[in-house]
Parts: structure tokens; sequence; C-alpha cells
């Protein structure tokens, strides 16, 4: 479902993005719906990528912390049983 924003633009900027806009075949309102959702694609993307680098150089000490061996001298059943909120 879409949702309807209004915006103010100045009127040398609105007879700019009119003119851009016409001239990739779309309307203001398309144009500049357009350029909101690649901004945020692009950032979520950036994010995603430094959030994967982040883990990348610290999963040594995520395994550590974190890694599967949380419940030493348990066997590997009662290792599954345990609760996992459990430090």
């Amino acid at each position: 479902m879409s949702k309807q924003t209004n915006i103010r633009l100045d009127d040398s900027t609105r007879a700019a993005a009119e003119d851009r806009a016409k001239r990739r075949g779309l309307s203001l309102q398309g144009y500049v719906a357009d350029l909101i959702e690649q901004d945020v694609n692009e950032s979520r993307a950036a994010f995603m990528a430094a959030a994967q680098a982040f883990l990348a150089s610290y999963a040594a000490e995520f395994e550590a912390e974190f890694g599967e061996d949380r419940y030493p001298g348990l066997g590997a059943r009662a290792a599954a049983d345990a609760p996992r909120n459990a430090a």
C-alpha cells in the first residue's frame, strides 16, 4: 500500500526536478519516489556490507564468547536440550 508524502521545493529546484523527470519519462512524483527508493536501497546495502565486514573481523571473538560449546562437560544431547538463553 502506498502512502502520500508532501514535500516543499523552491521554484528553481522544482523546475530542475521536473526537467530531469521529463527526460527520464517520469512524473515528478515518480522521479522523487525513485530517488528515495534508490537512496534507501543504497543505505541498506552499505549497512549490510559493513555488518558483514564487522562480523568477519571479529569472528574469532564471537566464536570464543558465543560458540557452540557453551555447556562444557555436558553431552551433545544435554547441551541441545539446555535453554538457549542460559549463560
